[in-house]
Parts: C-alpha cells; sequence; structure tokens
C-alpha cells in the first residue's frame, strides 16, 4: 500500500550522505558542501537568552497558532522598513520553518491537479511538496544568467495554474533576481489573478544593499504577493524551526488552518530567540552578512582552478554557487567521485531538476556557508584534481 509521498523522489540530502557510509577520512578530512544550513549554534548572547526564557512558564504550553504577537510585530515592523513599504502584525505568521511556510502556502491555493510554475534549477523540497500535494509541476527553464523569463512564464499559464514561484537569492543556483525581473513576474501573475510566491530565505546575505524589490510598495500587494522568510540562517536557529509568511489576511485565515492541523503553535523558544535576535543582533547579523559575503568573493578569485580544467560557473550567491562539469560523466556520478577521490561532498544538479531532465547530468551544487574563504581555496584544488 502506498500513498502520495510515493509520487516523490527520496530526500536529496539524505541520500547524499549515504555515500559518505565506509569512506575513511582520517588522512584527509571530508568539506562537506552539500548542505547550506549553518553547523554553527546560535551566537553566545543568543544561546545565554535561551537559557533564560526556558524557565518562562509560557515557553513550555501552546501559543497563538499563527505565531507570537511581539514576534509578528517585530517582523512586520522590519519587513516595512527593509522594503519601504507598509505591513502590519495582521499580514504576518509564523511557522515552524520556512518548508512549512511553502507548504501551508500551497496548501491555502490549490485543489488536486492544479499547476505550479516552478523555475528549475528548484530547491528541491518545493518539488517534493508540489509532488505530496497532487499537483501538476509546471517547469520554467532558466539558462545562461540562471534568471527564469517571465515571457516564458506567461507562456506556460492554464486554466489550472495557481501561482508562480520565485527563489531569490536562488537555492540552488545563487543569483539574485534583478527588482525588475521580480516586478515583472508579480505584474504578470496579478494580471492573471495568480499568486507570486518569493521565498526570501536568504535575504539577509544579498550582496546589495538596500530592498531586493518593489513589491511591498505596490498598492494592493497582498491580493497578489505572498512573500516566506527563514530565521534559520539569520540566527543559526535551524534546530529550532522558525520561519515566516507574510500575505494579506484572508490568505492567512485559510494558511492558520494547515497550521494548526499540523503543528499548532511554532516553538515557543525558537520565537523568543528569533524576536530576541531581530531586536539585538543587527551588528553580528551584518558581520555573517560581510563573512557571508567575503567567501562568495572568494570564490571568484580562485574559480580560474576550475576554470582551467573546463569548469563554468553559471550562477554565484548567498550561500551557493552552482557550476557546469566538463565531463561526459554523469553528475550524480561525479558527485560520488569527488567524495572517493578527492573527500568533497556536494550535491549534483540531477537533484535539483525533474527527472530527465538532461541539465541536470552536467551540473553541481556548491554550498560555501560552512568553509571558510582559506578552505574555498582547497576546494577547489582538490576538485580540480578529479578527471571525471
Amino acid at each position: 500500500m502506498t500513498g502520495r509521498t510515493a509520487q516523490t523522489f527520496n530526500p536529496p540530502v539524505v541520500e547524499a550522505y549515504s555515500w559518505l557510509e565506509g569512506k575513511d577520512f582520517s588522512q584527509r578530512a571530508l568539506i562537506n558542501v552539500s548542505q547550506a544550513a549553518p553547523i554553527a549554534p546560535p551566537p553566545a548572547p543568543l544561546r545565554a537568552h535561551m537559557a533564560k526564557v526556558i524557565e518562562e512558564e509560557d515557553t513550555h504550553l501552546y501559543g497563538a497558532v499563527l505565531g507570537l504577537p511581539a514576534l509578528r510585530e517585530e517582523l512586520a515592523r522590519h519587513s516595512s522598513a527593509l522594503y519601504h513599504g507598509n505591513v502590519t502584525a495582521a499580514q504576518v505568521a509564523i511557522t515552524s520553518g520556512c518548508n512549512q511556510a511553502f507548504s501551508a502556502t500551497i496548501a491555502s491555493l490549490c485543489c488536486d491537479g492544479d499547476e505550479i510554475i516552478l523555475p528549475t534549477p528548484f530547491y528541491f523540497n518545493h518539488k517534493m511538496w508540489l509532488d505530496m500535494s497532487g499537483l501538476r509541476c509546471c517547469s520554467l527553464p532558466c539558462e545562461g544568467d540562471m534568471i527564469p523569463d517571465p515571457a516564458q512564464a506567461a507562456r506556460r499559464i492554464t486554466d489550472r495554474t495557481k501561482a508562480i514561484v520565485l527563489v531569490s537569492p536562488n537555492n540552488p543556483c545563487g543569483v539574485e533576481y534583478p527588482a525588475d525581473t521580480i516586478l515583472a513576474f508579480y505584474n504578470l501573475a496579478k494580471s492573471h489573478g495568480l499568486a507570486l510566491i518569493i521565498d526570501e530565505t536568504y535575504r539577509d546575505f544579498h550582496s546589495q544593499s538596500g530592498p531586493p524589490h518593489s513589491l511591498f510598495e505596490q498598492e494592493d500587494w497582498q491580493n497578489t504577493l505572498i512573500s516566506l522568510y527563514s530565521f534559520s540562517k539569520a540566527y543559526r536557529l535551524t534546530g529550532h524551526r522558525v520561519g515566516a509568511i507574510v500575505a494579506g489576511e484572508t490568505r492567512l485565515a485559510q494558511i492558520e488552518k494547515f497550521l494548526d492541523t499540523v503543528t499548532i503553535c511554532p516553538s515557543q523558544l525558537g520565537q523568543k530567540a528569533a524576536l530576541w535576535g531581530m531586536q539585538n543582533l543587527s551588528d553580528w547579523l551584518g558581520q555573517e552578512r560581510r563573512e557571508i559575503l567575503t567567501r562568495r568573493q572568494a570564490i571568484i578569485e580562485n574559480f580560474p582552478t576550475l576554470a582551467a580544467k573546463g569548469w563554468r560557473l553559471l550562477g554565484l550567491g548567498a550561500y551557493f554557487a552552482y557550476l557546469e562539469h566538463p565531463f561526459d560523466t554523469d553528475a550524480t556520478e561525479l558527485a560520488q567521485n569527488l567524495v572517493a577521490e578527492a573527500a568533497v561532498l556536494a550535491l549534483p544538479g540531477s537533484m535539483f531538476v525533474p527527472a530527465g531532465d538532461e541539465t541536470g547530468r552536467r551540473h553541481m551544487r556548491i554550498a560555501f556557508a560552512n568553509i571558510s574563504a582559506e578552505m574555498i581555496v582547497v576546494l577547489f584544488d582538490r576538485m580540480a584534481q578529479v578527471s571525471q
């Protein structure tokens, strides 16, 4: 007996970690560039705050389904300032991670057989949820600069289309979508009565200062835009699962049904940590962003080591570099060769495209959130030594 989970593929990161079984890294330490999640704990001041609030009684009780009111208010103020728009606390919901934010949003929008336009390469958990929800994923291939084309998206809209999904800065490609491209997608979605879902998990590490887009400046943004966010990357709260949705109140009323059924409420400890982080760690987060940008620059400066071997850099930004390899070998086989021959764990492009999409066999994703600029030099040296 099988259910909807059988309609999608196995978790890619779990599969990649299986390649490490039986391998000995005692002589040469593994360089793990497979995952974007920070592996360091939250900064010491935040951990100290969490130790205090663990003693508060309400930390251990059910809370509001849509989240801690103070956190909703803080994120609304922060979003209004960042985007030069007007976001209220009533337009914010806190979720148990950004994956849940996406799942709840899709559940509020779609019925069986509906269609979602998803640029590819895609974030694999988005595709997995669409599969398990009985929805059709309408792929929008990204080529060249790895930025989706609104005109191509327009040609894919049908009477079953419910939403267009964007991820910027992008996972897996790293690219930051230009503000005019994001606005064009917004206008396209609005003109067809669709939702535009934009996942901005990595917005705190954008290379440009100022608003990444102007969508919250639109007078009636809440009728089209659904913005997703994650506190996990910003404050290293991955294990506490705290994400957010910014959308119209009518939409959040539907999303509340999903959240109440699945988790009842987000982790109180995680929410209190996220609130304290937003109120006290802006300087620290700024330094984190500068460090990621330093690593991004190290990718650029050291990529000639791989370019000399025929590799191409297709996309770069946030935590990711997206590469094209020069070999006849399929990317999945190459990824396993990198583990065995170079002690490097990276994900193949085949994990980010639909089955049968041949572009994935040529691509690799490097997640550099957890390696220093100095280790990027070592990483590229090792990768350059692998011939197939």
